[in-house]
């Protein structure tokens, strides 16, 4: 598949070009940005029982380069990346649950320093009409809140809201939004915070499989300044 993004920002327009690959087990992906930056990923599926493994790098720059194995299982899915710049460095992250209820954790742990760069834990719970998370995150200064609900069996209608609450700043943001689904092929989304930044999405299925999407962003605080518009078109053959 071929997928193609372009965003508006500051009266420039920037593209974004992908595409991908995939023979068996294989998959291959190519990206290209307006930097004329290629970032390329060869990704092993089932390379072991019940494991992915992905090698990516990253053009000119081929310090860039970054390997993930993820291994997965019914209740559980637990993941290692070593990413070589700017210093060597190790992510783990790992999630464990069951009965829709589920808790996760990953950590950044820098070779070069010898110390943990960042890590966060999070609590989760899913039913077949809301979904909760409660999560500590930047080392512990910042704690988040998220609830989703579905107004209806087929989740045509659903709102959320996510309350974020940053301790060393004592700053809270509170954000609100919705999703309709218009019908089969058409799709709206909206959000709002406590800022006044407002941005909504329109989701268009122009065929099987293949979406044309237009977004937009306003900072209702700043009526003199010109709205952020993106549009993006993901083609699959």
């Amino acid at each position: 598949g071929i997928t193609s993004t372009a965003l508006e920002k500051g009266g420039l327009c920037y593209l974004d070009m992908s595409s991908e690959y995939k023979h068996k087990n294989t998959l291959i992906s190519v990206k290209v940005d307006t930097e004329s930056n290629i970032s390329t990923t060869l990704t092993l599926l089932k390379a072991l029982p019940s494991t992915k493994l992905a090698i990516s790098v990253k053009l000119p720059d081929c310090n860039a380069r970054k390997l993930k194995l993820q291994y997965f299982h019914e209740n559980a899915t637990f993941a290692t990346v070593v990413c070589m710049k700017p210093s060597p460095a190790i992510e783990f992250s790992g999630t464990v649950g069951a009965k829709g209820v589920s808790f996760g954790a990953e950590c950044r742990y820098d070779t070069a320093r010898g110390k943990f760069r960042k890590y966060r834990v999070a609590i989760g719970m899913t039913s077949k009409y809301y979904h909760a998370a409660f999560i500590l995150a930047d080392r512990g200064d910042t704690i988040k809140v998220y609830g989703l609900y579905h107004f209806d069996k087929k989740q045509k209608a659903s709102a959320v809201v996510e309350l974020t609450r940053k301790l060393s700043k004592n700053e809270n943001t509170l954000t609100v939004g919705g999703l309709y689904t218009v019908d089969a092929q058409t799709t709206v989304k909206a959000r709002l915070n406590n800022t006044g930044n407002l941005a909504a999405l329109l989701r268009l299925e122009v065929k099987p499989r293949s979406h044309l999407m237009i977004s937009g962003e306003f900072d209702m605080k700043a009526l003199d300044r010109p709205p952020k518009i993106g549009l993006a078109l993901a083609l699959v053959p």
